[in-house]
């Protein structure tokens, strides 16, 4: 009751100022109420502009690399260089104001759809979103150990730590001759900050992936272990370049190993003398005592002498049935070679080689 004898006391005198009011002063209120309203009709919407309208100026999605060093400052300053935001004092006061100060080390996406709120979110609880690694068919593990650095948070030194630890090596089963044969070169999808420990647990599970039941079945009707796939394999891929002569060049080997004949494989010889870069191999390479060098030694070398590729791999488990024993490259330089059943032929064809290599003066 009392309450209501306040508001009609209230109501009475906003009618008495009203009538002492000239047309004047009633203007000035009314206007005084109309910029009021506006002022908060416009700070309403900038506020729903800010927070509940897609904040970023980009076309389709982008991402931001979080590294470890990364701090608010250089958050802030990554997200406007790469997302160009609509405000970015809103998304430094609401980054603070959500307590998101410390960032988890990653890669974030954005979509040009996304609000200020999910945004911060996302980097605030460390909502990743995982990247495509590719695993190449490289010659040295400090290439594969490049390749992934580039690709991912980790460091080249971290990763080659583990792959010329013996001990480490050993506890996954390898040593370091055979260590290749676990890369299977293929796309993946991992996060960026990625531990060592836990790209190596990955990389064996692809491994036990590709090594399935159907795969290890073909290589033991071969008389072969994954892992002597992987060495043949390699050679393979250094013989040529050419994916379709990869099951030719995989069944000449095949056939040369069930007849126990020595490999006799160039790219072996070069992987003995250490030098990647040579171009024509001579006699006196061909005496080099390793076991590395087929001309020597009979069957596969002790491991792969590069990481196969994926052609190489399925060239060996699905080779092309022939007779072939013999094989040189072409003498047109053409990256394709010459094969042959017969030593004779194969003479020929060294010949006709050997001659443009002359003529090239490559020696």
């Amino acid at each position: 009751m009392q309450e209501r004898l306040h508001l009609h006391f209230h109501l009475q005198n906003l009618r008495i100022l009203f009538l002492f009011m000239n047309k004047k002063h009633l203007l000035i209120l009314s206007a005084s109420v109309l910029i009021l309203l506006g002022i908060t009709t416009i700070a309403g919407y900038k506020v729903y502009d800010t927070f509940f309208t897609p904040a970023f100026h980009i076309a389709g999605q982008s991402r931001i690399f979080i590294d470890r060093d990364d701090t608010p400052d250089s958050v802030s300053h990554k997200v406007q260089e790469v997302l160009s935001p609509r405000s970015i004092k809103a998304f430094n006061w609401l980054m603070q104001h959500e307590g998101y100060e410390q960032i988890t080390p990653g890669c974030y996406a954005f979509d040009a759809s996304d609000y200020l709120r999910v945004a911060v979110r996302r980097l605030g609880l460390g909502w990743q979103s995982p990247v495509r690694l590719i695993v190449p068919s490289v010659r040295t593990l400090d290439r594969m150990a490049q390749s992934l650095s580039k690709q991912l948070m980790i460091d080249e030194e971290e990763i080659m730590e583990c792959l010329t630890n013996n001990q480490y090596i050993d506890s996954l089963g390898y040593t370091m001759a055979t260590l290749p044969a676990l890369f299977i070169p293929n796309t993946y999808e991992v996060y960026w900050n990625i531990s060592v420990d836990n790209l190596i647990q990955r990389l064996q599970k692809e491994y036990a992936n590709y090594w399935n039941n159907e795969r290890k079945e073909k290589a033991s009707t071969l008389g072969l272990s994954p892992i002597e796939v992987a060495t043949l394999a390699s050679i393979v891929d250094e013989e040529t370049a050419v994916n379709a002569e990869k099951p030719i060049v995989a069944g000449l080997y095949l056939n040369r190993l069930q007849r126990g004949m020595l490999l006799q494989a160039d790219p072996t010889v070069k992987f003995a003398t250490g030098d990647p870069t040579l171009r024509r191999i001579l006699n006196k390479h061909l005496t080099i005592d390793s076991p590395y060098n087929t001309y020597l030694y009979k069957g596969l070398p002790p491991g792969p002498i590069r990481i196969p590729s994926m052609a190489a791999l399925e060239a060996v488990l699905n080779p092309t049935k022939h007779n072939y024993l013999y094989m040189c490259a072409k003498e047109d330089f053409s990256g394709t070679h010459n094969f042959a059943t017969t030593l004779a032929a194969h003479n020929a064809n060294a010949r006709r080689y050997q001659q443009a290599l002359n003529k090239r003066g490559i020696r």
